[in-house]
């Protein structure tokens, strides 16, 4: 696997802050010129560092700001459940999110709706369908403290430290 130097790390800083940036408008952040940054973007993108670009939504604006993490423990764990929930899940357009966690639960879901009364409906009607589920546990979020969608970036370097990302 390739070793990240320095302005690696700038432009995943970057472009994690602006996904959109050109590659002229990166090069000039990083004080490089276009076509290193070109290969280096493309590098990065090739060995997988960058995964995709997105947009962040605004759910408030999209009706669906009321947000509920649901704690999740199956009947059973085993692989063949674990699988059948992973399926149902991802058919389901109001679970954003959806972790496989250690615990008292076995996975941990975000769900984004309108308000109360359609959670409660999805959750009597859709996730507390689903064969694979014994319990489900739910936590209301009241207000957003942080929502950063970048990953740790560091970008300055201590020699004596190898670093991976």
């Amino acid at each position: 696997m390739y070793q990240l130097d320095k302005i690696d790390l700038q432009i995943l800083r970057c472009l994690q802050e602006d996904g959109r940036l050109t590659t002229k408008e990166l090069a000039g952040k990083v004080n490089l010129s276009s076509t290193p940054v070109y290969d280096r973007v493309k590098r990065l993108e090739r060995e997988g560092y960058i995964k995709k670009y997105t947009a962040v939504l605004d759910y408030e604006k999209l009706n669906r700001g009321f947000a509920v993490y649901c704690n999740v423990k199956l009947k059973q764990l085993n692989a063949a459940i674990a699988n059948e929930f992973s399926n149902d899940i991802k058919k389901l357009p109001e679970v954003t999110e959806c972790y496989n966690i250690s615990g008292d639960f076995d996975y941990m879901l975000k769900i984004q709706t309108p308000d109360m009364k359609y959670y409660q409906y999805f959750l009597l009607n859709k996730l507390g369908k689903l064969n694979s589920i014994n319990s489900i546990q739910s936590v209301f979020v009241m207000a957003d403290v942080k929502n950063a969608y970048e990953a740790f970036v560091e970008t300055k370097l201590n020699p004596s430290i190898e670093y991976y990302i």
